[in-house]
């Protein structure tokens, strides 16, 4: 094993486990682990609910935790530009998805937001967000300053992205993405200007949807007014979390999951609080701040612009989508239908989460050129590194 990963060897393998940041992996595998034992938990209660025998799903979601696992040690091992040039394909393939749901897509409560391939349900808005985050990152990154092709290319992007995911309707995605967007064209520099244009348009599409919007209209509505619909979903969850005290019921104890819609997807927070508590809550919370806080640091001595920048939007992008998850949960903002990564059930966000987590421990690995370099000699952004332009 010590042969394995010499520091001398210089096979791939050797040289990414050197250069990587284990500590990084380390915090994901956990994360993995903490989603496979989640499986166990709350997966055969909803399995049997709909039908399927016991253990159904959680077959379905350890096969898609291995291959997520797969893919974030398989893109973690690619340089930048291959980073670079594998999410402008999967940009591509994912907004050739979202126009294929509007005509050959599967309707869930109201939605059309998934579409089979080869018998599996895939949705395609899951692969388009590390995607996004890498390609726009690379559009925007020294190209902010005044309008030109660049900064057109980008806003005609997320222009198209947008009114594909408002056709499904999935309010949250656009809303998440909007967001994600003006960040990184802040960050790089871009105009205030725009980036109040931006806002505006933005509030003038969550004003459309809620006039236009039956079910984001009623969400909107239940959140501010509970008594003026059916909350039971929030309540059941609240009482969940409330009354886990602080070592939970243990795992596979729970009872929110024999009764509460989608405990294991976007409410498997609960789940987690009812069984292992306050103490294994604010553990799982643990690990994705440690996880976030470890990569905003690593990415403070990047020294090539669009790489740093692209890092720090997938970075920015898992920890949105945690808050709006954990948000959702607690009460906080209004139901919304966002994953927890690597914890929550579903293929298409495990292997895109994986790929996505992938993709930021590979940009922010040790790279040959700058082994040497020390933290006193970088600065947060630096302008004679600038590298931009989507190839």
């Amino acid at each position: 094993m010590a042969r394995l990963f010499s520091r001398t060897d210089k096979r791939f393998w050797s040289q990414w486990w050197y250069t990587v940041d284990r500590q990084m992996i380390t915090l994901v595998a956990l994360l993995f682990a903490c989603g496979a034992i989640m499986a166990f938990a709350a997966s055969p209660s909803v399995a049997e609910s709909i039908g399927r025998g016991g253990y159904y799903l959680l077959y379905k979601q350890i096969a898609f935790l291995s291959l997520a696992f797969v893919a974030f040690i398989g893109v973690s091992m690619l340089p930048p530009r291959a980073i670079k040039l594998l999410a402008v394909l999967m940009f591509v393939g994912a907004v050739v998805g979202l126009a294929l749901t509007l005509f050959a897509g599967t309707s869930i409560k109201g939605a059309t937001r998934w579409i089979i391939i080869a018998g599996v349900s895939v949705q395609p808005v899951e692969f388009i967000k590390p995607a996004f985050a890498v390609v726009m990152a690379s559009l925007l990154a020294g190209h902010c300053h005044t309008i030109n092709k660049h900064t057109l290319a980008a806003t005609g992007l997320l222009a198209l992205v947008v009114l594909l995911l408002f056709a499904q309707p999935d309010i949250g995605q656009s809303a998440l993405l909007i967001f994600l967007w003006g960040g990184i064209f802040f960050l790089a520099g871009g105009s205030m200007r725009i980036i109040s244009t931006l806002v505006i348009a933005g509030m003038g599409l969550a004003m459309y949807a809620y006039y236009n919007i039956a079910h984001f209209h009623n969400r909107i509505n239940l959140f501010f007014d509970p008594s003026s619909g059916n909350s039971y979903q929030i309540d059941k969850a609240m009482d969940a979390i409330r009354g886990s005290g602080f070592t939970g019921t243990g795992l596979g104890e729970g009872q929110v999951k024999s009764f509460l819609p989608d405990a294991h997807s976007d409410y498997v927070f609960a789940v987690v609080a009812e069984e292992v508590g306050l103490i294994g809550g604010v553990f799982v919370m643990g690990l994705f701040l440690w996880l976030i806080y470890l990569a905003f640091s690593r990415i403070r001595y990047e020294t090539e612009h669009w790489v740093q920048l692209s890092a720090g939007a997938l970075i920015s992008l898992f920890g949105l989508q945690v808050f709006l998850n954990l948000a959702v949960n607690l009460n906080i903002l209004p139901p919304k239908g966002m994953t927890l990564p690597f914890i929550s059930y579903g293929g298409s966000s495990l292997l895109a989460s994986g790929v996505g987590m992938g993709m930021l421990v590979g940009l922010t690995r040790k790279r040959i050129a700058s082994a040497a370099r020390s933290p006193a000699s970088h600065t947060a952004f630096a302008p004679n590194k600038i590298s931009g332009g989507i190839l």
